[in-house]
């Protein structure tokens, strides 16, 4: 699988539902940015992936302008995302127009597949905001 695809199937994996944290490298430098928090490590971001799992529900994420580039062990990624979901303590609807984007690493360690996801590619960084605000 290349990094484009590795991409695509963290959003099918947001998506259904599926663990998120495998995507990630699993290092203290690693870091994602949401909407509204920074996870840094890959402790906090698989515990902050676990509970965005466990607390939301109907996930929508419709990328709109993905563009890879793939170097040899390294690629990085940008895209305008339509993402909506619902909280499951309260019912409340989000929708969001975001901007992604990330830096992903190709991983030895991935090589085996071990994770589930296929995919030797591990983000190491990722950004998402938010310019517009909720709609």
């Amino acid at each position: 699988m290349d990094a484009e695809s590795t991409v695509r199937a963290y959003y099918d994996a947001l998506r259904t539902g599926d663990p998120l944290s495998p995507f990630f490298a699993r290092e203290e430098s690693v870091v994602k940015f949401g909407i509204g928090e920074r996870l840094t490590g890959y402790n906090e971001v698989r515990e902050g992936l676990t509970a965005q799992s466990e607390t939301t529900t109907d996930w929508r994420v419709e990328s709109s302008r993905l563009v890879v580039t793939e170097r040899d062990e390294h690629a990085w990624f940008s895209d305008d995302v339509l993402m909506a979901w619902t909280d499951l303590e309260d019912g409340t609807e989000y929708e969001f127009d975001s901007r992604w984007s990330g830096t992903i690493e190709r991983r030895a360690e991935a090589q085996t597949g071990d994770d589930g996801i296929g995919t030797p590619w591990r983000f190491v960084g990722m950004h998402v905001s938010a310019p517009g605000g909720t709609r």
